[in-house]
Parts: structure tokens; C-alpha cells; sequence
């Protein structure tokens, strides 16, 4: 299916030099023509020359730093790109430094959905917005060097499953990411979706999660996403076996940790008990290892998933320095070969622009996690876990870290000097939220809430048709001299101050009726009278901190 499935044989193969393409390869070098600076920081002096600037930068709201020139800085943007998308887009972003234009031409592009749903971030007090984007990594054998690394030869030429996926989400003000995995056995609805090559229509389905990627491609894995969190998706990034060889090869490897001696014949991985360094295709071994960690499902795989990255991140943290032209050279040629975006990234200083800006979290903010989830149907599929798994998605949807860290985001003992006025003058939108992971919408309840307030006084309320799926209730205004109307409205239907909060996002004071009132006219007492739960994931998601370090426990059928 065109660049999306099938990589020439040659994509993996010696790449092409800077020089080249007439590039001067010394600014790569240690200190560079004008000396060198500080490890990590900026070059002093120089000329700071940059490549040309095709196409606008990402910025999707909140505050980024300018990418200032210079051989330092070169090195500091390869290395935080690294750290920025882990094992799935190593490397990639500081690439625009090196033959520019040529590595545009190697990225694939793919549409960012094939489903018709369409959801929109929600704008915090400042107008910022968070960045969501879709890590998937292919298992496709199209190409002679991803059969050799990936094995099963009598599968060459069948569709690529999406075995590895994983949400990151970047909050709106860069403090943290979180990111989440799904297991490639969830059960799951995948919408319709029509293959932007050939024209052809895959009827909405009933399947395991990863087989979304052979319905169209990754813009169907996408839209299997939405459809089944509700969160909204600003890109994606797949890979495939070879470049996540080239790339963990190219940084000098990766430290891992392992509770006993493993051998997963399956994976081909192979280690001693203890502190290890696994490289290029020990590296691949490590991320496809299912059968001999843990109890030999796809969930421990997630947590080695998990560890891998974390250490990456520390290990990047910590220094390591990617500053051997030829390395980069070849970081930046199997990066942009191996990976297929979506159209929304049109160049390599987009990803340098993405990478910018993940690299502003701290170590201490990054949380790793699973969707939480149970066995379904004699075990042959995972589900999600009811309330665990809901719980997770609401936080990325509210924009709540998973680390519990984040203060709510609410007004209440909040002042306003502003009186509310007449509530036959207030101007209210109500749209429906309740739908869940694993509960379907109330249909209507936006209308039912609505004629609600026009019965107590509310003649300017009305049901808007946009779905904002969320656990909570919430009531949200979009500037201080609605905050009296907005108060005035809580508490005609009962909602505590609580949920009452200002928002950028919205036009006019907008009710979204959450999960948590999915029936009756009035919001629940209960609910109400609740205290706020701690904001942070639920002990069955799994998560791992940034800075924790840990040992994968190994299955003892797979010890020696």
C-alpha cells in the first residue's frame, strides 16, 4: 500500500552523506568550528546557521522556546528528540539540520483519520491546549531486512498489525506527559474506514485493537482510538522493526534490567541476570519480548515497553551525546525512512518543533501506564477495565497528569465581584458527555438537561449536538465577567462550585453532562456530596514513573 506498507530494499542500507548534499559536516563535530561549550548547552559565537524553515512550526498552544543555531545546539536538539519519542521517532526532530530537504522526501504521509469523528481539545484559563499523539509501531515484513529482524517469512506480503500502541499526551502548559498503552488484544469497535490509496470501504467492526492498522492504515488505527476514549488525536508517528534496529544502534544503546537469566526463543533475546545494555537488535528483542516476561502476556511486554523507555529517558538526561557525524547521519536517514506521519507533520522542523517542546517536561513529570483492563471472552481478548480504565482517559481528556501531582483545575473559593444577571438572559449550551470506555451515550440527555433549565428560568439554554465525552460534570466560562452567570447556573441544577471553571475554549458558559449524571433532572446528591478522589492513575493501570528504576520479572519457563 504504497510508502505506508512497503519500504524499498535499500531503505536500511548505507546512508547518504552529508557532504553529499554539500553540507559541512564539522558542526557535528566535538566543539565544532567555534570551540566548544558547555555539554548540553548552546554553542557561544558562530554564525548559528540553520536549514531553511519550510512550513510552519507545531505549536498547538503553550509557550516553546525559539530553536537558536549553532553546533551546541545541534547536538542538544538530536539528543532531546531522542529523549522526546523514545523508541518510536529516536532521533528524529534535531535531523533538520542535516540535508534538509532531503529528508523531507523520506517521510511517508498518511491522512490523521479515516473515521468521521472529529474531537477538539479543551482550552485552558490561558488558551492553551494540550498535544496528543499516536505511537505506533508496525509489525509489517514488507521489506527484506524487517523479515529477517521480525521472522515469519511465510507472512511477507500480508498487512502490517499495529502491535505496539501507545498515547502521548503533552499537557497544555509542557509541565508533564503521560503516556498510555493499550494492549494489542483489546476488544474494541473500529468505525469505518476507506483506504486513501485505493478507495476501499471496511464496514465498521468488532475486532482486536491492532488489527485497526490493515483497515485502511494508521489513520483507521486513529480513529479506533477516538471512538474509543474520546480523546482527541493531533498526530501520529508509526515505525517499523528496522528503524527502531538503526535508531536504539545509533544512540549507543539502552540499559535494561532483568530479575534472572532470560531466553525468550520466540524474541531471540538473551540476557544475564541483572543490569544489562541492549543495542540495535537486542534492542528490538526487548520491545517484542511477550512470552518470557511476566506472566507471558502482552501486558508484560507493555511494562518492558515501559522500563526501556524510562531509561532512555534518564540515560539521555544523564548526557549521552550523540556527536559522531556518521551516527547522526545515519540516525537522521533510517528515522525519516523508517517513519510514517500523519500529513499535519509536512516537515522535519515539525518534529524538531514537537520535539521542542517535549523536551520541556522533567524526568520527574513523565509517567508511563497501561490501560487498566481484565480478560474477555475465555481470554482470547482484553477489555477495558470498567471505571480504572474510564478513569485513566478522563484524566488525558481533563488535561490531569497521571504522576497526582496536578492540583485540580477548578474555581471553587474563587471571588467575583461580578452579580450574575437575570437568568432568562443567560446563555447557556449544554452538550452530551456521558458516554465512557465501556458505556454507550445517554441518548438525548443534552436536550433533557437543557428543556431542565428553560423549566427553571433558563429561556436562552439549548442543546448543542457536540459530544464531549467525560467522567465529571463540569460547567465552564469563558472569561471573569461570566462568572457570576456561571455560578448562578451550578447552582439552579445542584452542581457543586467544584465543577465550575474558566476555559478559553468555549464561546459562552457551556454545561457538559458527565458521566457521572447519566440520568434525573437534577445533578446526583451523591455525586455531589463526593469528595474529590486523588488525580492520579488507578493502582491497575500500572504506571511507572520517569525516574523509577525496576527489574523485569521473567517467566521461569524462559530462565537458564
Amino acid at each position: 500500500m504504497g510508502q505506508r506498507t512497503v519500504r524499498g530494499e535499500g531503505a536500511h542500507e548505507r546512508a547518504p552523506r552529508a557532504g553529499d548534499f554539500g553540507w559541512n559536516d564539522s558542526l557535528y563535530e566535538e566543539g565544532g568550528p567555534q570551540g566548544p561549550g558547555k555539554d548540553g548547552e548552546s554553542g557561544t559565537g558562530g554564525s548559528g546557521r540553520r536549514a531553511p524553515a519550510s512550513g510552519g512550526g507545531h505549536r498547538a498552544g503553550g509557550p516553546r522556546r525559539g530553536a537558536q543555531g549553532g553546533p551546541g545546539r545541534g547536538r542538544k536538539a538530536l539528543r532531546w528528540t531522542a529523549l522526546s519519542l523514545s523508541v518510536l521517532i529516536l532521533g528524529t526532530a534535531g535531523a533538520g539540520y542535516l540535508y534538509y530537504e532531503h529528508l523531507n522526501g523520506n517521510l511517508a504521509k498518511e491522512p490523521l483519520t479515516l473515521g468521521d469523528k472529529r474531537l477538539s481539545h479543551r482550552q485552558n484559563a490561558h488558551g492553551q491546549t494540550p498535544v496528543n499523539i499516536l505511537l505506533i509501531g508496525s509489525d509489517s515484513r514488507n521489506s527484506a531486512r524487517n523479515v529477517e529482524l521480525g521472522g515469519a517469512r511465510d507472512e511477507v506480503g500480508r498487512k502490517p498489525l499495529a502491535d505496539v500502541q501507545m498515547l502521548l499526551h503533552l499537557s497544555a502548559d509542557r509541565s508533564s506527559m503521560s503516556v498510555v498503552s493499550v494492549p494489542r488484544d483489546t476488544k474494541v469497535t473500529i468505525p469505518e474506514c476507506t483506504d486513501p490509496e485505493d478507495g476501499t470501504v471496511y464496514q465498521q467492526t468488532t475486532g482486536k485493537i491492532n488489527s485497526s492498522l490493515q483497515r485502511g492504515g494508521p489513520g483507521c488505527t486513529v480513529a479506533t482510538w477516538m471512538e474509543l476514549t474520546g480523546v482527541p488525536i493531533d498526530h501520529f508517528m508509526m515505525i517499523d522493526f528496522a528503524g527502531v534496529v538503526d535508531m536504539a544502534d545509533a544512540v549507543g544503546g539502552v540499559p535494561v534490567c532483568v530479575r534472572a537469566n532470560i531466553h525468550d526463543k520466540n524474541s531471540g533475546l538473551r540476557l544475564e541476570a541483572g543490569d544489562n545494555i541492549v543495542r540495535g537488535e537486542q534492542a528490538l528483542q526487548w520491545l517484542r519480548t511477550r512470552y518470557g516476561f511476566g506472566d507471558g502476556t502482552d501486558i508484560g511486554r507493555a511494562k518492558a515497553q515501559h522500563m526501556y523507555m524510562t531509561s532512555m529517558v534518564r540515560q539521555l538526561k544523564a548526557g549521552t551525546k550523540l556527536t559522531d557525524p556518521g551516527k547522526l547521519q545515519s540516525l537522521a536517514e533510517a528515522a525519516t525512512r523508517a517513519l510514517t506521519v500523519d500529513e499535519g507533520i509536512g516537515t522535519v522542523k515539525d518534529l524538531y518543533d514537537l520535539g521542542d517542546e517535549l523536551k520541556q517536561v522533567p524526568t520527574r513529570r513523565i509517567t508511563m501506564a497501561t490501560m487498566p483492563w481484565e480478560y474477555s471472552d475465555g481470554g482470547a481478548y482484553v477489555v477495558p477495565k470498567p471505571g480504572d480504565a474510564e478513569k485513566v482517559f478522563s484524566l488525558i481528556r481533563d488535561d490531569v497528569a497521571l504522576d497526582g501531582r496536578d492540583k485540580p483545575k477548578k474555581d471553587a473559593g474563587k471571588k467575583t465581584a461580578d452579580p450574575a444577571a437575570p437568568s432568562d438572559r443567560i446563555t447557556v449550551r449544554v452538550r452530551n458527555g456521558t458516554r465512557t470506555v465501556t458505556l454507550g451515550p445517554v441518548n438525548g440527555r443534552a436536550g433533557a438537561v437543557a428543556g431542565e433549565l428553560n423549566r427553571l428560568g433558563f429561556a436562552l439554554a439549548a442543546a448543542d449536538p457536540t459530544e464531549a465525552p467525560q467522567a465529571d460534570t463540569t460547567l465552564v466560562y469563558p472569561q471573569e465577567d461570566l462568572h457570576g452567570d456561571a455560578l448562578a447556573v451550578a447552582k439552579a441544577i445542584g452542581l457543586p462550585e467544584r465543577a465550575v471553571r474558566q476555559s478559553a475554549g468555549v464561546e459562552e458558559i457551556t454545561l457538559v453532562v458527565g458521566a457521572d449524571w447519566r440520568e434525573g433532572s437534577a445533578y446526583p446528591q451523591q455525586a455531589a456530596n463526593r469528595e474529590d478522589e486523588k488525580l492520579e492513575a488507578p493502582e491497575s493501570a500500572d504506571a511507572l514513573g520517569g525516574e523509577e528504576k525496576d527489574c523485569m520479572s521473567v517467566n521461569p519457563r524462559y530462565t537458564w
